[in-house]
């Protein structure tokens, strides 16, 4: 695998708007992402609808929804608390991803992109895939 050191030149992300596009709004999402922790973490029972749901699977999908969700926050305010927490919530999937190469939907891998500020756009890769796909795995 090919990495991209100090930059993400070469990582074919979606543009924001692009990779956002389908996104709930900022405040409903920030809702859904806490019940998928509490729900991921044992604070709140998963409601019993539907097939039964990999754990490694909705963790994922936290994570990503959560990176994203700060990623958007970061966007609408650049100062340094929304820019770290999006790079600490990017840096995580990353994390997560090498663990469980399996669950990768876009074309680059975590390891494509080396330097943090380059992890939002593997963020944004990642939840672009996974849209497209319909959100599959929650």
């Amino acid at each position: 695998m090919n990495a991209t050191p100090n930059s993400g030149e070469g990582i074919s992300a979606p543009p924001p708007h692009e990779a956002y596009a389908n996104a709930p709004d900022l405040r409903r999402e920030m809702h859904q992402v806490l019940a998928l922790g509490a729900e991921c973490d044992g604070r709140q029972a998963r409601p019993v609808t539907g097939p039964p749901v990999d754990a490694t699977a909705a963790e994922r999908a936290w994570r990503l929804r959560q990176a994203a969700l700060m990623d958007r926050m970061a966007l609408d305010d650049p100062g340094p608390g929304p820019v770290a927490a999006a790079a600490e919530t990017a840096e995580q999937l990353v994390l997560h991803d090498r663990r469980h190469p399996d669950l990768v939907a876009g074309p680059h891998h975590p390891d494509a992109i080396t330097l943090a500020p380059s992890r939002r756009l593997y963020v944004r890769q990642e939840y672009a895939a996974w849209t497209a796909a319909g959100r599959p795995r929650i």
